[in-house]
Parts: structure tokens; C-alpha cells; sequence
């Protein structure tokens, strides 16, 4: 399996390591010339998703992946990969807003950023994931996906409530799996 690690900010070394440790052969994608090879999947690390959205944009990468993403590629995405996927991002906890025009919006679910709290609240714990109990989760100023498309199914939960989701060819964790290996 090739997989194409989005590599302009957050912590895609430690996505590329997660994917080398499953056997993958793992490229970065920091320029449109990366686009040109050949991938089985793509990865959207986490960090922070305003900047990743910029730069996506400012490097020519944001119309060119998403195109990919809408024709099946699969995408394998964490914390803020996941924000760059919602469809709408929560305003206060009061209303939903629609994205902006930075992030792709393709993945059907509602999503509060740092929803779990500052760096300073980051958590280890144990969840549900995919039938599996006691499964490591690690939340790093992570967001909550607060509504999921009916469409979509949930693999995983933390107190009951929507960790990690897969719709089509995406799946998108608000925990980073990459760090529990």
C-alpha cells in the first residue's frame, strides 16, 4: 500500500511512522509535484487546521486533493485531518456554521474544535473501538464531533459520544491512533 502523508504542518512524522509500522510505503506531500504519485490512500495528520487549511491553499494543494477526495480516494484522517473533512464546524456550541472556504467539507458531520480541552487538557483513556473494548485513545486539543449523518457509521465512542467515524472512502478519528501504537 502507498500512502500519501499530507506533510506541511502537525504531526505527520508521527503519521508516517504509524503507516511504515503497517507495512505501507509512505511519501510526504508538501508541494502539487507530490500529487503526481501514485497512492492508495491518503493521511491528514493532526495540528492545527486553520494553518494546514492556509497552506493547503497557498501551495496550489486544496483543489487538486479534495478532487481526489470526492472521487473515492481513501483518507485516513486525525483530530485536525477530521476538521478539514467536516461538512460544518460548530460556532460556541450555539448554532452551526457552514466551512469555510479553506477546509474541504466533504465528510458529513458537525464538529466542535478543542472540544476536549487546551494542550494543557490532553488525555490518555481507554474507549470502544470497532466492537474492541479498551481500546488506547489519546486526545490532543481534540474536537468533538457533536452530529453525524445517519449515513455514517460511528467506530468508536468516549463517554458515549462519536470518536471516530467512517462514511465512503473516509475514516477520521478526533484521537490520534498513530500515538497509541
Amino acid at each position: 500500500m502507498k500512502v500519501g502523508v499530507l506533510a506541511v504542518q502537525g504531526a505527520f512524522a508521527e503519521m508516517e511512522t504509524y503507516w511504515r509500522k503497517k507495512g505501507a510505503d509512505v511519501f510526504e506531500i508538501r508541494q502539487l509535484d507530490d500529487l503526481e504519485r501514485n497512492m492508495d490512500q491518503l493521511a491528514l495528520p493532526g495540528g492545527e487546521s486553520t494553518v494546514q487549511g492556509k497552506l493547503l491553499k497557498d501551495l496550489g494543494l486544496f483543489n487538486p486533493i479534495k478532487a481526489r477526495i470526492v472521487d473515492g480516494l481513501p483518507v485516513f484522517a486525525t483530530c485536525a485531518g477530521l476538521i478539514l473533512l467536516a461538512e460544518k464546524i460548530e460556532d460556541d456550541g450555539s448554532r452551526d456554521e457552514t466551512r469555510p472556504s479553506q477546509w474541504f467539507g466533504v465528510l458529513p458531520v458537525t464538529v466542535r474544535r478543542n472540544a476536549y480541552g487546551r494542550q494543557l487538557g490532553s488525555f490518555r483513556t481507554v474507549g470502544t473501538f470497532d466492537g474492541k473494548t479498551d481500546v488506547p485513545m489519546t486526545f490532543i486539543r481534540a474536537p468533538a464531533i457533536t452530529k453525524v449523518s445517519p449515513e455514517a457509521k460511528v467506530l468508536s465512542t468516549f463517554n458515549g459520544e462519536p470518536t471516530a467515524i467512517r462514511w465512503r472512502n473516509i475514516t477520521a478519528f478526533t484521537w490520534h491512533p498513530e500515538l497509541n501504537t
